[in-house]
């Protein structure tokens, strides 16, 4: 309880010595009046827990500090806390259960909802998917969502690693890390990399605060404002707003079931002589796919026709086959930079990942690194690196592995039931791009599903124009298999 005696405190309640100034009396502005001490001290600590509650600091069914507590806490009189308490439970927002103390209601969270509700028809961009990805909400279905079901990561047993963390080196953990991050963690990517056929040296990885981060210092340092810069299209959102932030122009690359559209690819770079094209080879974001090898062989020839540097996402890469084509493994980073996470397979909260690439670059990117971070989080590498280096995770990922090529043929039957189109079809994806049968817009079909609880990612957000008309929706392939799906998508298509 002394933990959340805290979050009250830090709420900004005004201090006894300055919680009874004057203040203007609205029918004499000449002349001011001074509250009653007390009452101005409980409105005060009574409008600090409302605002917390309004936040999310305590949610519904949260027991409050007890009287004593906070009396204690803030040194005030026990009929000071007992006011604001009083003036909460006549606001509606707590209610006092006998001998238990006092409790935040269901209704306290109603205000939120309204704003929520409309979030959907108000913006429905790049800010307003990341937030839905941000958001925890048991009640609400996210078949957009971009991370495997929890009860598939939870077997990792992160909470078994923390001594073991420890144990390898307890007095660096006080301290900022190497600039190229954890060095045995970059030994172990070594390794790790090799298996795809990407040869690499530790001094050829950047160790990043995961996939966004990597790309983000690969911008700063590669895109002037007004470059001119390729992504797949669709593609990844977050990438799109990162190169919106830095002033770039983003074209397009049309993406297919097998890889980019090569005829469009080759006549941009021969009118746009763009620098860099970011492309996910594998396990592509929204769409499923994967490239081809004829495709990859002929992605690199046009990348060395035109001078072209690739920049290659494999966020996924624990979820697929070692044995399907990357352009690094291909090129063995000579054109390409290659960016990994273990945030889909591990833990988002770990924010671990890297860039392997040409060690004069890596050099460099650890600079622009030290420079925007000071360092990675060692803490985190540690964790990993120790996750890697016990038998556990292979057996764990090669669980992973089969429950996604269940869920994923599963899925797939069910968009069949339902004469859904599904744009590529693997044996494994976390993805399916579908368009279900008599919907153009997949932007009002979302709308419509909101009633529902059920939320899906319009394809619109994933173009490059995100105005255009899109009848496609990312849809999450653990998700859909959730039972309240199927009759939530069947009431809206009648």
């Amino acid at each position: 309880m002394l933990y959340q005696a805290k979050k009250v405190q830090l709420a900004g309640t005004v201090s006894p010595q300055c919680s009874n100034a004057a203040v203007v009396d609205p029918a004499l502005p000449h002349r001011t009046v001074n509250p009653p001490r007390s009452q101005s001290i409980a409105k005060t600590l009574a409008d600090s827990i409302e605002r917390q509650i309004a936040e999310g600091a305590w949610r519904a069914g949260d027991k409050l500090p007890s009287l004593r507590e906070l009396a204690q806490l803030h040194r005030y009189s026990k009929n000071t806390v007992v006011a604001a308490f009083e003036l909460l439970v006549g606001r509606g927002l707590v209610e006092p259960r006998r001998g238990a103390g006092y409790f935040v209601l269901d209704r306290a969270a109603a205000p939120r909802q309204e704003e929520d509700a409309g979030s959907l028809g108000r913006a429905m961009d790049i800010v307003w998917l990341m937030r839905e990805q941000l958001k925890s909400r048991p009640d609400v279905l996210a078949v957009g969502d971009g991370f495997p079901p929890v009860q598939w990561l939870s077997e990792a047993r992160l909470d078994k690693y923390h001594h073991k963390v420890v144990r390898t080196g307890l007095g660096t953990l006080f301290r900022y890390g190497s600039r190229f991050g954890y060095g045995p963690l970059r030994e172990h990517l070594v390794r790790k990399l090799g298996d795809l056929g990407i040869g690499a040296e530790p001094r050829d990885i950047v160790l990043t605060h995961g996939a966004n981060d990597a790309m983000d210092l690969v911008i700063r340092y590669f895109v002037p404002a007004g470059a001119t810069v390729l992504v797949d299209d669709p593609g990844y959102y977050p990438l799109f707003g990162k190169l919106k932030l830095a002033g770039a122009r983003i074209v397009g690359v049309p993406r297919l079931a097998d890889g980019p559209d090569l005829e469009t690819l080759e006549r941009l770079l021969a009118q746009e002589r763009p620098r860099l094209f970011f492309t996910q080879s594998v396990a592509h974001n929204p769409t499923g796919s994967d490239i081809s090898a004829a495709k990859a062989f002929r992605v690199l020839q046009l990348a060395q026709k035109y001078n072209l540097l690739l920049v290659e996402n494999d966020a996924l890469a624990d979820f697929k086959p070692t044995s399907l084509p990357r352009l690094a493994a291909l090129d063995q980073l000579e054109r390409t930079i290659y960016i990994g996470s273990f945030s889909k397979s591990f833990s988002a909260a770990l924010r671990v990942g890297f860039i392997a690439c040409n060690p004069d670059l890596a050099s460099d990117l650890a600079d622009l690194k030290a420079l925007v971070h000071v360092s990675s989080s060692e803490y985190c590498e540690r964790t990993v690196d120790v996750i890697l280096s016990e038998g556990h995770y292979q057996r764990y990922i090669t669980r992973l592995r089969a429950r996604l090529a269940d869920a994923t043929a599963r899925a797939v039957r069910l968009f069949e039931d339902l004469d859904a189109t599904v744009f590529a079809r693997t044996e494994q994806s976390l993805y399916l791009w579908g368009a279900l049968p008599a919907v153009d817009d997949s932007l009002a079909l979302a709308e419509r599903l909101l009633p529902s609880k059920v939320v899906i990612a319009p394809g619109r957000v994933f173009r490059v124009n995100s105005e255009a008309v899109s009848p496609w929706s990312r849809f999450n392939v653990g998700a859909v298999l959730d039972p309240r799906f199927e009759p939530a998508i069947r009431s809206v298509l009648g």
